[in-house]
């Protein structure tokens, strides 16, 4: 009988410095066998270890049409990204996955994307934006608004400048007030302020948001204000996940186990949980 909560062997390929406290690590299985069969959903999540130190959620924020590799983002709050943050390549670490619903690609194809993020919560929508613009003909116009406190705490702004290249792409950058410095070119506002004034259509959109609760909290308006309904605004909980596969009870709301019906909800489907969650 297979251990479920036995990790797969994955070796650190490389680990790249985005700001102060974050990081992003691209690893591999270090068995050829299981890194050919591999294949996930963009927006799912793995439960990735470091022995002795423990194990912690983390969402894939590589495409899921990238092969030979998996990447994740950690910022360094706790035991077990303290231990992540000193890992370089060559290390080994465990992964176990991959977890959770992913985002409904096919079910947006044809529609205009809005992708909302805030600080740490750009690697979950990266995933999603390279997967779009990889499959470019099946989407629409691609809109990404990223905001962060500070210039210094923007994380991939160098492949924002890609994805603003690209054909019928809108990359819009914001910092909170103060967080700007003299060279920045990008606006300056808290991010529902920035969408209010950015003029962007949500005529056949959907839009996915994730970041921290207070911004989701002001953004819901300022999106059912240009006309998105709430079957239409997604987002992800993927830090309500223990030990992802339904067994701990930790992500239980309701009827709704978050790391198996979830991460990736709808807020008409959030609507319907209890209003404690």
């Amino acid at each position: 009988m297979n251990n479920v909560y036995k990790p797969d062997l994955m070796e650190v390929v490389d680990v790249h410095q985005h700001t102060p406290d974050v990081k992003s690590v691209k690893i591999r299985f270090q068995d050829p066998a299981l890194a050919e069969s591999f294949t996930f959903r963009v927006g799912q999540f793995g439960m990735f270890s470091l022995f002795g130190a423990g194990e912690s959620t983390f969402n894939i924020c590589s495409s899921s049409n990238w092969k030979g590799f998996l990447e994740f983002c950690f910022r360094k709050t706790g035991r077990v990204t303290e231990s992540l943050w000193q890992t370089g390549p060559g290390d080994t670490i465990g992964f176990r996955g991959p977890y959770g619903n992913g985002y409904p690609m096919e079910a947006w194809e044809g529609k205009n994307l809005i992708f909302i993020g805030g600080g740490i919560a750009m690697p979950p929508i990266r995933c999603a934006v390279w997967y779009a613009l990889e499959n470019r003909a099946r989407y629409g116009n691609i809109t990404v608004l990223y905001g962060a406190r500070t210039v210094k705490d923007l994380v991939y702004p160098d492949e924002l400048d890609t994805w603003a290249k690209q054909e019928r792409v809108r990359v819009i950058r914001c910092v909170d007030p103060g967080g700007e410095t003299p060279e920045w070119t990008g606006q300056v506002g808290l991010i529902p302020h920035v969408l209010e004034r950015a003029g962007v259509s949500a005529e056949n959109s959907v839009a996915l948001v994730i970041g921290p609760p207070i911004m989701i909290k002001f953004t819901l308006p300022v999106l059912s204000k240009m006309g998105l309904a709430s079957a239409d605004v997604y987002t992800s909980l993927e830090n309500r996940m223990k030990c992802g596969i339904g067994k701990c009870g930790r992500c239980n709301c309701g009827p709704v186990y978050v790391c198996k019906d979830g991460p990736v909800f709808s807020f008409e489907q959030l609507s319907r949980l209890p209003a404690d969650y």
